[in-house]
């Protein structure tokens, strides 16, 4: 019982007592804008948390490219790709575009081509 009375006060609760409304990190943030403003045709596909991940942002484009990062809500994975004018979908509903499972697998056959 010790061990949750020390580490009780770590982690850092927001104005709604969740983990979850913390910041995200600059890196990040740069990074997915980066990604979607060098990229055609971008789309974005919110991944919720599980018992194993932390909700994430999948940003693909349109030749199948992709990058995947840790954001701090599904509400903030839809107002980023608002605010950057991308169609924004919930992965478990829709999925994943056959395309990024193309651009997978073309790398894959030929990771020269990288």
């Amino acid at each position: 019982m010790g061990w949750f009375r020390r580490n009780a006060g770590r982690v850092k609760r927001g104005a709604t007592g969740t983990a979850s409304n913390r910041g995200v990190d600059d890196a990040v943030v740069q990074h997915l804008t980066g990604f979607a403003h060098t990229r055609k045709g971008v789309e974005a596909f919110i991944e919720p948390r599980t018992s194993v991940t932390q909700t994430t942002l999948l940003l693909v484009a349109f030749d199948g490219e992709w990058t995947r990062r840790v954001v701090p809500s599904p509400e903030w994975a839809h107002a980023f790709a608002e605010h950057l004018q991308l169609p924004g979908y919930d992965a478990a509903v829709v999925g994943y575009p056959q395309r990024m499972r193309d651009y997978n697998t073309r790398n894959k056959k030929h990771p020269h081509l990288r």
